[in-house]
């Protein structure tokens, strides 16, 4: 989108319309932070996969940590719109739920696998000194996890999961297995048959 700056956006200071797809250049700051980190990533890093001149940049974010809050924001609101698809696809909740679980088997493989996750990588690194990332982190993996338990009780409602399961803690345990699934694609030690891994995590619905 190219847009005007709103007078109340925190994150930059007055000035002429912006110049360049915002989208654009986040999704470019995006993967610099997946790849890197945000305490190696400088402004010149930035700039250059952003296509941005310092003062270009400068007139578009405050800082850094500026960058990173939006482009953290943006990636979770497009992992969201992912994850959302898929659990409101018109299936069984023990359908949508196995999905979901392939979804995030599949995102820690191959390029994606090793460029990892934002929101448990960088952010969880910046989240130890920053309370403002912090809450966006635990905000974003309660979002998960309600979506997760939402999906158990669906798939109770409509038969496809038992009613003895409890949908709280068996969202909180695959909350943990899809976040730790990211952690070791990161670490370049992806699931070798993705099958067999939500095969296993299908079995808590047992």
């Amino acid at each position: 989108m190219t847009a005007s700056p709103a007078p109340s956006d925190p994150s930059r200071p007055r000035g002429r319309p912006r110049e360049f797809d915002m989208d654009e250049a986040l999704d470019k700051a995006i993967r610099v932070f997946r790849e890197q980190g945000y305490t190696a990533t400088s402004i010149g890093d930035l700039g250059a996969a952003m296509g941005l001149a310092p003062g270009s940049l400068y007139k578009a974010f405050r800082d850094k940590r500026a960058i990173f809050l939006a482009a953290l924001e943006r990636y979770q609101m497009l992992r969201a719109e992912q994850t959302r698809r898929l659990a409101e696809a018109p299936r069984s909740g023990r359908a949508r739920l196995e999905d979901l679980l392939a979804f995030y088997v599949d995102s820690s493989r191959g390029i994606e696998g090793k460029r990892g996750c934002l929101a448990v990588g960088s952010a969880v690194e910046l989240s130890l000194l920053d309370p403002e990332v912090a809450g966006v982190v635990r905000r974003n993996l309660a979002r998960i996890e309600a979506q997760l338990a939402d999906l158990i009780r669906q798939g109770q409602a409509d038969g496809s999961i038992s009613r003895s399961v409890d949908s709280a803690a068996t969202a909180r345990v695959m909350l943990c297995l899809m976040q730790g699934l990211r952690v070791v694609g990161r670490a370049g030690r992806p699931p070798d048959d993705p099958a067999a891994i939500v095969a296993v995590a299908m079995k808590l619905l047992a």
